[in-house]
């Protein structure tokens, strides 16, 4: 006797079933979330949307739900009615350790609480049109693309995003979660990776000129601390460019400013948000173009420790190519210590043409010391310009102040400015400049032991190499400054 065995596949519940028009004018957010329901109903499934134009309000994510975006198809954010709109922000009584964005989740085109095995994939689009980048407490208002709260088993891969909002992705308590291949073109922040475990990001592109593009944050939204741990970030790109230019092609740089009325953003970074911690991450293979810097920020009592950042390359930065940031900002409750940064390597990292005026940054706090940083491998191409007086200036602490690379005004090196930092190691690391620079290449103030190898900078007549303040344990070997000094 032969016995066949069938295997048995998910069902494909195609919304077009239940009732949605796709036409881009008739509501479908209703027959999406009935084919949703449908599917959650029978143990899950694939809710397919075939080409079309999906006009939609809140869309709710069950368990087991593969949402597949066909080519061809989009889903529209509708613009809140008088008497219509999205679901309404839920209750969260730390508020106010976090932006209003941060806090909630529900008030988005597409959600999810507490789920596991949720995937959102396929060649269509996301068009967050109809939601806003202001933070608005109006019931009804959207101001996410998708967010996902306290989730598990979660992929997102090759589907566009655009104009999304506050946030195209606020991913906060969500562990073993995939992001491959994505394109994103939008008017705040990217992926906001909020105490996430297990995260991997892969191959795709974010251009965010008012905000950053790949976020790693550590909040207090949730109600207690929970670190962001275990991630990689590898071969994507993020960029600053007007909205919706890098996705036509035209990569189009008419707009100069973001909301905080810095250059453009773009960036990957960590923090701000920071009352819970950062630990065991890499990042490699990534390309910065037209954006800020990369950013290393823990400033609300987080510990920021062990992450490797390998082979990047960054062209046209607004501001300091590198800031690290200790500080005691300290939105956190009330009791929370000073948070920490320590054992962190950047290595293979090429710059050209950085704005000048931030240098490179490590900066912690008194009695507080950024510690075990390498730098290896490192070239930059500053556009130069620096005075003779800029080189006396002494930066303010602004131990609490928002960090930015600006917070601490014109800095006083053309290289590096490093303060209350312990066991730092500067190893083959090349600077050139547009124009001649006469501020010292480094300048250093509580720092106690730094080992500078094969630093070569040009040193203009007159020009010291270095400036030290309260330093102990420097060694220099096979750079410039020894023939200079």
């Amino acid at each position: 006797m032969t016995l066949t065995t069938f295997k048995a596949y998910p069902q494909v519940y195609n919304v077009r079933d239940f009732g949605a028009a796709g036409n881009g004018t008739t509501l479908d957010s209703p027959a999406i979330n009935a084919a949703i329901d449908a599917a959650a109903q029978k143990g899950g499934g694939t809710v397919l949307l075939p080409a079309g134009i999906y006009l939609s309000y809140s869309i709710r994510l069950q368990s087991n739900i593969h949402l597949y975006l066909d080519a061809g198809a989009e889903i529209l954010a509708a613009f809140p009615g008088k008497d219509s709109g999205y679901d309404v922000a839920e209750e969260n009584p730390h508020n106010r350790y976090q932006d209003f964005g941060h806090s909630h989740w529900k008030n988005s085109l597409i959600w999810g609480i507490g789920l596991e095995n949720i995937s959102i994939t396929g060649f269509g689009k996301i068009n967050g049109a109809g939601l806003t980048r202001e933070e608005s407490r109006l019931p009804g208002v959207g101001n996410k693309a998708i967010s996902l709260k306290l989730c598990r088993n979660v992929t997102i891969k090759d589907i566009s995003m655009v104009n999304c909002g506050h946030f195209a992705l606020l991913a906060t308590g969500v562990d073993n979660l995939t992001l491959h291949n994505i394109t994103v073109d939008t008017n705040r922040d990217g992926f906001d990776i909020d105490a996430c475990r297990d995260v991997r990001i892969s191959d795709c592109t974010v251009n965010s000129p008012w905000d950053d593009a790949i976020v790693l944050k550590s909040s207090y939204a949730l109600g207690f601390v929970r670190d962001t741990e275990n991630v990689t970030i590898t071969n994507c790109f993020v960029s600053g460019y007007d909205k919706g230019s890098v996705i036509n092609g035209t990569f189009q740089r008419d707009e100069p400013q973001a909301p905080d009325q810095g250059f453009v953003t773009g960036r990957i970074k960590f923090g701000t948000e920071s009352s819970g911690g950062f630990r065991n991450i890499a990042i490699s293979n990534c390309v910065f173009e037209r954006c800020r810097g990369l950013a290393l920020e823990t400033v609300d009592g987080g510990f920021l420790e062990d992450v490797v950042i390998s082979n990047i390359t960054m062209r046209d930065i607004v501001n300091a190519p590198l800031f690290l940031r200790l500080g005691a900002r300290m939105r956190s409750p009330e009791g929370t210590a000073v948070g920490r940064m320590a054992r962190i390597t950047l290595s293979n990292i090429n710059v050209y043409n950085a704005d000048s005026r931030y240098s490179c940054i490590i900066s912690g706090i008194p009695g507080h010391n950024i510690e075990d940083v390498t730098l290896q491998n490192i070239r930059i191409h500053f556009k130069g310009g620096g005075t003779r007086e800029d080189g006396l200036l002494t930066p303010p602490e602004n131990e609490k102040l928002y960090p930015e690379p600006w917070m601490f005004g014109t800095i006083p090196a053309s290289g590096f400015f490093i303060r209350h930092a312990k066991n730092v190691a500067l190893n083959n690391v090349q600077l050139s400049f547009e124009k001649e620079d006469l501020r010292p290449s480094l300048w250093l103030e509580d720092v106690q032991g730094i080992r500078v190898g094969n630093y070569r900078t040009p040193l203009p007549t007159g020009v010291k190499p270095y400036l030290l303040k309260n330093v102990t344990g420097f060694e220099v070997k096979g750079s410039d400054f020894e023939m200079k000094n």
